[in-house]
């Protein structure tokens, strides 16, 4: 059976029903504190503005951004029986999510990552108080939940957890088959990459955690990032791929099957070893997208699947299959949030049944949703604007020229 489209079985009044599988999500759960000046701050005075808080972390907005778009899940992970952890709690359940896999107890202290922004939104700084998920997101309470994650259609797991819990949640999903998604969180947090890296089958580094990726995995200081200081000069798409894809290269080698980089206004390169054996979707089977069918039909039928299905390489190939895809204009109102709606778009399309390509797509435009929105996750998704958006980036994308990296 295609690890992308399992099914569990439950027995109710003495008979085996057979339900749709639930994505694992597995990280932080975090109250975020977000300041926004109304005027430029100066130091050491305050600054009117505004002061919100927000339900964040990685784990949870990519749930909660998969959840609005029709996925089923099982979120994992843990908060303390305080404010912020009350907080994050009553709207999950409020939103009719599980508790089951969140642990709760009176030693545990709720992460929360207190964020300054500037007047254009944009971070200035931030204090992340989040060792309560690498203490209590332990490898034993991850563990009680093997029978989720081994019929699940795919894990995905943040860079918030400690490198043991992290090796063994990637390594139980795939001891089953089970796909898994690494997002590295921040630049410090990606190099836990090492401790897991032969499990994982995508990962979402931004342009900074790639670097950093890639010198852990190649156990010294090999790659730089790429200086952006000077903005009177614009690197072309060839160009800054063709500066990134050593870097890119090291994770293909040690085991990652698609790499997804995140470059913000200049969009984003799917990468792999030869064409992935992602990129076609599931249209053949009988369901495909379970609970999930008005994203799979509405992107199906506006972005045809396989897109560069007849790309002449074959996945382990020694040259590596690229494809750009664009950023999309939005009034931006926020950026915390675009990064894990990115991730939960894409997730939530490939639980569906679509390809990789049509689910990067759905993942743009769910982006575009996300920094347009005053929360982490849009309140909702209009799925005709998703549709919209997606299919702009689709038939933009453009396969990019490689040569061999042997």
């Amino acid at each position: 059976m295609d690890s992308l489209h399992r099914h569990s079985f439950l027995v109710e009044d003495g008979k085996v029903k057979e339900v749709e599988a639930e994505a694992v999500i597995i990280g932080g759960m975090v109250l975020d504190i977000h300041a926004t000046p109304s005027v430029p701050a100066n130091p050491r005075t305050t600054t009117p503005g505004k002061v919100n808080y927000m339900l964040g972390g990685v784990a949870r907005n990519v749930a909660e951004c998969m959840s609005k778009l029709g996925s089923r899940l099982h979120l994992i992970s843990a908060v303390g029986l305080d404010m912020p952890g009350n907080l994050l709690l009553e709207h999950w359940k409020s939103a009719g999510q599980s508790l089951e896999g969140i642990q709760r107890c009176q030693e545990i202290e709720t992460a929360v990552v207190s964020n300054i922004f500037d007047v254009n939104g944009e971070l200035a700084a931030a204090v992340a108080s989040v060792e309560a998920i690498e203490k209590f997101l332990t490898p034993e309470w991850i563990q009680k939940f093997d029978y989720k994650i081994g019929s699940a259609p795919v894990v995905m797991v943040d860079a918030n957890l400690s490198p043991p819990a992290l090796e063994a949640s990637c390594r139980m999903a795939a001891e089953f088959g089970v796909p898994v998604w690494f997002e590295p969180v921040s630049v410090v947090k990606s190099k836990r990459v090492v401790s897991a890296v032969k499990h994982i089958t995508f990962a979402s580094p931004n342009e900074d955690e790639l670097i950093a990726m890639a010198n852990a995995l190649s156990s010294g200081d090999f790659f730089r990032p790429i200086e952006k200081n000077n903005k009177t000069i614009k690197f072309s798409t060839q160009s800054l791929f063709h500066m990134l894809s050593p870097a890119i290269w090291v994770l293909l080698e040690k085991g990652i099957k698609v790499v997804i980089v995140t470059l913000g206004p200049d969009g984003v390169f799917l990468c792999s070893k030869g064409v992935p054996r992602f990129l076609k979707n599931g249209s053949k089977r009988s369901n495909p997208h379970g609970s999930n069918s008005d994203l799979y039909v509405s992107i199906n039928s506006n972005c045809p699947p396989n897109r560069f299905c007849k790309a002449p390489m074959v996945e382990g190939s020694s040259k590596m299959f690229a494809v750009h895809f664009p950023a999309l204009p939005a009034s931006v109102v926020r950026l915390t949030g675009a990064g894990d709606c990115l991730v939960g778009g894409t997730l939530a399309s490939i639980c569906a049944g679509l390809d990789i390509v049509q689910s990067l797509a759905v993942g743009i435009a769910s982006a575009k949703a996300a920094v347009e929105s005053e929360t982490n996750a849009p309140l909702a998704f209009s799925m005709a604007k998703i549709t919209g958006d997606a299919k702009s980036v689709y038939f933009a994308s453009k396969m990019l020229s490689c040569q061999s990296m042997l």
